[in-house]
């Protein structure tokens, strides 16, 4: 049998299983949580709405429009090769979208294979991968990346490389302390004990019930790309230096900020917003979905 997601280890059983519309309902009521479901939904239709709401393309160049302030055909004014800003920035949050949920989906699949399947068996296996993990994790982060990307040179799949070899450890750890805890549970020996196949209970039995801890773990990871992705390409090594990232808009325009904010200012509003809005939604699942918290 398999225990609500909402069940403790100990007992495998809980006083109120947490359903899908019981997490929505504690989001919603979570005026936190709302606020930073209406700053992601802002940004993302921002996004989204580019092609539609400006005539301009990101590339598109015009010197005799450099630095141009704010007005009614540049709503956010213009940047050093008099591209149009709001333009730039629409595409800007798509890349770093892009980059982030790259990063985490290839992150998590493997973070939570190596974690769920290290714990469960035990052994060499386990011992073997929690070195590696261990040894990635003794590295910093922009560090190892930027080591990453000064062999390899700037690209998109550089960037999500660079950014993988530091971001799995974090679920593998996660899912397999996750998962020394609930494999001695009540429904787990019971599953062991009815003759189930090892593979069906860790992913039937023991990864849903870890699957609350996963989903605000990457709630609030998703940021990490995107700040690594600004931060890289501020410095060059990131994404090349025509793609209309956030970090790449910042790197052309920070020595002329202040006579010209608005091409710096945005950008990095849009970086701002962005991880506060991902940061406000984690908080809130993590409320809704650890029954600890809900007492």
């Amino acid at each position: 049998m398999q225990a609500p997601i909402g069940s403790t280890p100990e007992t495998g059983a809980a006083a109120e299983p947490v359903t899908r519309f019981r997490v929505a309902k504690a989001l919603l009521d979570d005026r936190i949580a709302v606020g930073g479901i209406v700053l992601l939904a802002i940004v993302v239709i921002f996004a989204a709405l580019g092609p539609y709401l400006s005539p301009y393309k990101p590339e598109s160049i015009s010197l005799f429009d450099k630095y141009q302030p704010p007005s009614w055909h540049h709503p956010l004014g213009t940047d050093f090769f008099g591209r149009d800003v709001m333009t730039r920035l629409m595409y800007g949050i798509r890349i770093s979208f892009a980059v982030a949920l790259v990063t985490e989906s290839i992150a998590l699949t493997v973070g939570v294979t190596i974690g769920l399947i290290g714990s469960y068996y035990g052994g060499a296996f386990d011992d073997v991968a929690m070195r590696i993990t261990d040894s990635f994790l003794s590295f910093p982060a922009i560090l190892l990346a930027l080591a990453i990307m000064a062999v390899r040179g700037p690209g998109f799949a550089n960037l999500v490389f660079a950014l993988l070899l530091k971001e799995w450890t974090g679920y593998a750890r996660l899912v397999r302390s996750e998962v020394l805890s609930i494999r001695e549970s009540e429904y787990v020996l019971a599953a062991r004990a009815s003759g189930t196949r090892n593979r069906r209970i860790m992913w039937r039995h023991i990864l849903p019930n870890a699957s609350g801890t996963i989903v605000v773990f990457a709630t609030l990871a998703l940021p990490t790309p995107i700040l690594a992705e600004a931060a890289l390409s501020f410095l060059g090594l990131g994404l090349p230096i025509d793609t209309p990232s956030l970090g790449n808009m910042i790197n052309v325009d920070h020595g002329y900020m202040r006579y010209a904010w608005w091409a710096v200012t945005f950008p990095g509003l849009a970086i701002a917003l962005t991880v506060l809005g991902f940061n406000l939604i984690g908080d809130g699942l993590r409320d809704a979905l650890d029954p600890r918290l809900q007492t």
